[in-house]
């Protein structure tokens, strides 16, 4: 692997710590963003030259920050100018980098939030911004995801998305990147959750790309979701989400065979599940029905709780699962979850019970591009016995999806069936 490579490599691993870094002393996501794809352009040119550092992540963090100290300092001295200030040191050392720098790293030290990362989230989603623009902001930001991949997660147009994360940025310029107190966190961690669900979707089923998993965002979003644990104890939803998610993660070493193929779950190996990872759910689960009524995790890690204490496949109750989309619908109204209460269905009652529901979510406005939806409708055909129809709908949803593997999977079975 050449030094180029290797630098592309660390830097998307890197990114969203180095623009969080440079965010805190710039105060502005453009700027900051440009300081870590210089950071990047850097390494590009030194590495090959003189080689890789020891630590190439800490290389890139130092040529960020370095770079975000000299915007300081470019600022600092415009200011000056504009402002006729005096020449004199002590009047100068009013507005140079270093006492804004000691500032923030006096807060970040007196923090209670201990991990960088978790920390950027909960200043991404800061108040002046609405729901949607802080989600689509901290994804962009933080989770790594390009803008078309944030834009299928909310099934909604790429456009929309891009005009939401360009308003946050200019709403969030120049405000102060303070960590927020213990009230408001509170109202913030609504938006912190739906950030850490999304970014852990995104890496257990991929929307476009040549893998099906990235598991780098599932490891990622579940070591967040356990620094919110040890953060906020007494809140049922983020042991809620926490338990989905370790439940949801223990069965990724499943879901690809030898040859990287996925498997469906019903086929999938279960002693291949992670046992521990189950544990650790089930008991986040228990955790946060002790606390209170269920919210949308803890009723969703429920479901995947069914799916977890069946050893076989055909051992699933089913009507616990329906019971629960009954309640997460009623809770949440979605058409993503209705469309999911279907397929549950179609296992409880017969896919005879399910085709007319999932034929009326045909017609909503957001499912109309989703590829989960055709290819669930391709398999109640398939299951009815209506071969030529179910055909379709796979290759429909074939069209629809982005993801190479789920595409070359969706073929397989349009092309099984015209044979």
């Amino acid at each position: 692997m050449s030094h180029a490579d290797i630098a592309a490599g660390v830097w998307r691993i890197e990114r969203s710590r180095l623009v969080g870094a440079a965010a805190k002393l710039l105060r502005d996501l453009d700027d900051a963003e440009d300081c870590a794809q210089d950071a990047l352009m850097a390494a590009l040119d030194v590495w090959p030259r003189d080689g890789q550092p020891a630590n190439p992540a800490a290389w890139l963090m130092t040529v960020t920050r370095n770079k975000a100290l000299d915007r300081l300092r470019r600022r600092a001295m415009l200011e000056r100018e504009h402002e006729h200030l005096a020449a004199d040191d002590e009047a100068a050392g009013a507005h140079v980098v270093p006492d804004f720098v000691d500032h923030l790293d006096a807060a970040r030290d007196q923090a209670e939030i201990g991990d960088e990362l978790l920390r950027l989230i909960f200043i991404a989603c800061h108040p002046v911004l609405p729901r949607e623009a802080q989600v689509a902001l901290t994804l962009r930001l933080l989770g790594g995801l390009e803008t078309a991949e944030i834009a299928r997660a909310h099934l909604l147009p790429e456009a929309t998305v891009a005009q939401r994360i360009v308003r946050a940025k200019k709403a969030l310029a120049g405000q102060a990147f303070e960590l927020p107190g213990a009230a408001e966190r509170g109202e913030r961690l609504g938006a912190v959750l739906a950030v850490v669900y999304l970014i852990f979707n995104e890496g257990h089923s991929a929307g476009s790309g040549a893998a099906l998993l990235r598991p780098a965002l599932c490891d990622e979003a579940l070591r967040l979701a356990r620094q919110l644990q040890h953060l906020l104890p007494g809140d049922a939803e983020v042991h809620g989400l926490a338990a989905l998610l370790e439940i949801q993660a223990s069965r990724l070493p499943a879901r690809l065979d030898a040859q990287g193929r996925p498997v469906l779950l019903p086929d999938q190996d279960r002693s291949r599940w992670d046992r521990l990872l189950i544990q650790r759910g089930l008991a986040a689960l228990a955790r946060a029905l002790a606390l209170g009524e269920p919210g949308p995790y803890t009723l969703q890690a429920s479901i995947a709780a069914c799916h977890a204490r069946a050893a076989r496949a055909e051992d699933t109750d089913w009507p616990a699962i329906v019971a629960g989309y009954d309640r997460l619908l009623a809770l949440n109204p979605s058409p993503v979850i209705a469309l999911n209460r279907a397929v549950a269905i179609s296992h409880a009652r017969g896919p005879a019970a399910a085709l007319p529901l999932l034929q009326a979510l045909a017609a909503e406005p957001q499912l109309e591009r989703y590829p989960f939806l055709a290819g669930a409708l391709g398999d109640v055909l398939e299951r009815l016995g209506r071969v030529t129809e179910a055909r379709d709908a796979y290759l429909c949803a074939a069209e629809l999806t982005d993801n190479d593997v789920q595409r070359t999977l969706l073929m397989a079975r349009a092309t099984r069936l015209a044979s």
